[in-house]
């Protein structure tokens, strides 16, 4: 992993934040559907990333960026679940909102900018 590639960087250490989520929600709390839900897509996320750095092309780069944005918005949405559900303090969603929040601001500026050097 580069030291300076940002975005591949957060993604990991989001991924990393999620599992041991996964595994406190399943061990600690008997919740499983949810956050094996976000399980999926939290790790996702990095696992896409990594496949647009090693893309052949910029098509192929700027596909699989795209899906790592839909995973992204797609982890927004079970945080703010398991939240609203008392499954997550507000503490804890706080934390893991702004992390992906984060994400999302950099995949879609990484985007705008490879739609804008395409035109």
């Amino acid at each position: 992993m580069k030291k300076d590639n940002i975005i591949q960087i957060k993604s990991y250490n989001f991924a990393v934040r999620v599992v041991k989520l996964y595994k406190h929600l399943s061990q600690e709390k008997k919740e499983f559907v949810l956050s094996k839900q976000l399980l999926r897509s939290g790790t996702s996320i990095g696992a896409n990333v990594e496949e647009a750095i090693g893309g052949q092309s910029r098509k192929d780069f700027f596909a699989k960026l795209t899906i790592a944005y839909k995973e992204a918005r797609e982890s927004h949405y079970w945080i703010r679940l398991l939240k609203d559900t008392d499954f997550l303090s507000e503490i804890e969603s706080k934390s893991l909102l702004t992390d992906i929040e984060e994400i999302l601001k950099i995949i879609g500026s990484i985007q705008k900018t490879v739609r804008n050097t395409n035109s």
